[in-house]
């Protein structure tokens, strides 16, 4: 049986994949295009992302014309639409609230399978500070206890991990009792400490190209247990370079599928390059480490089965 993969962050609405780049418009949209190389490399599953109120609107028309899944979420340094929201930070969950209701209901396409992207970022605070982040982080995360959805999470720096797990614990996150339907921390670049914390809280991890930087970041990633493992591009974003520490995993140049896009833009197709360079950090055939991350996947993302 052929590899299959599963990419669980792809930010599809983002203006590249209409061929926009810094307001300028530099080619047709290829999203089909797009779409049709990641099949061509085995990705049979693709999640896009929701980082805001419209953005979640998006990605869900999205997922519904592609045959695809998404969340519905604030991105933490967007949390700001929150305070600036016409109806005010209520009126903006509401409307999250709405949108997951109508997906979610009788007749509805369920294409939202998780609630996210929501967390904390305080590598970029001039989007956003700390404390409005830190203030509407728990109604976000109300929306996946509602819902008994699956969270997507992002947490950027160990002051924000902290932080982060501190308001995941105020919410009642391994609580017993407490309804929830799990999580993965995507994009992950922290340590092996903050690892070992959130698998001790029962969530999953997810790896980029961003995961695999340095030295450090390779260690770290050795160090996530297999069954809580998930893959990743955060495509058109965290693209592989030659002075990545994982570029030199392969001396002879890095796994080529079969054809490729935008020079410099990572696409949904390339998880299977994040796989091969896992698998060679686990010490793996490509074909387990696919094997187990699908099962990883789908335990977690039962809607996307």
């Amino acid at each position: 049986m052929a590899s299959r993969y599963i990419d669980i962050a792809v930010n599809l609405t983002d203006p590249q994949w209409s061929g926009s780049y810094h307001g300028k418009q530099r080619h047709p949209s290829d999203i089909e295009q797009v779409l049709s190389r990641a099949k061509r490399a085995g990705v049979q599953r693709i999640l896009i992302t929701g980082t805001s109120l419209e953005e979640s609107k998006i990605a869900l028309e999205l997922a519904k014309k592609f045959s695809l899944h998404c969340t519905a979420g604030c991105h933490p340094t967007q949390t700001n639409e929150l305070d600036q929201f016409e109806a005010g930070p209520s009126g903006y969950i509401d409307g999250l609230r709405a949108l997951i209701e109508t997906d979610q209901a009788e007749g509805g396409s369920k294409r939202i399978v998780s609630v996210g992207e929501i967390g904390l970022d305080y590598d970029r605070l001039h989007f956003c500070s700390k404390e409005t982040q830190q203030k509407h982080l728990p109604a976000l995360l109300g929306l996946g206890k509602q819902f008994r959805l699956p969270m997507f999470l992002h947490s950027r720096t160990s002051e924000a991990h902290h932080d982060f797990v501190k308001i995941l614990r105020e919410a009642g996150w391994g609580t017993k009792g407490e309804s929830w339907a799990g999580g993965v921390v995507h994009s992950f670049t922290g340590t092996k400490e903050e690892v070992e914390e959130l698998v001790d809280m029962g969530l999953y991890i997810g790896i980029n190209g961003c995961s695999l930087k340095t030295e450090q970041n390779l260690e770290v990633v050795k160090h996530i247990p297999i069954d809580r493992l998930l893959l990743e591009t955060d495509s058109p974003w965290c693209s592989i370079t030659s002075t990545h520490a994982s570029y030199a995993l392969f001396p002879e140049g890095l796994p080529q599928i079969s054809d490729h896009g935008i020079k410099g833009r990572m696409e949904p197709a390339e998880v299977v390059v994040i796989a091969h360079l896992v698998a060679k950090l686990k010490g793996m055939d490509v074909e387990e480490l696919s094997r187990i991350v699908w099962d990883n996947t789908m335990r977690l993302f039962p809607g996307m089965q």
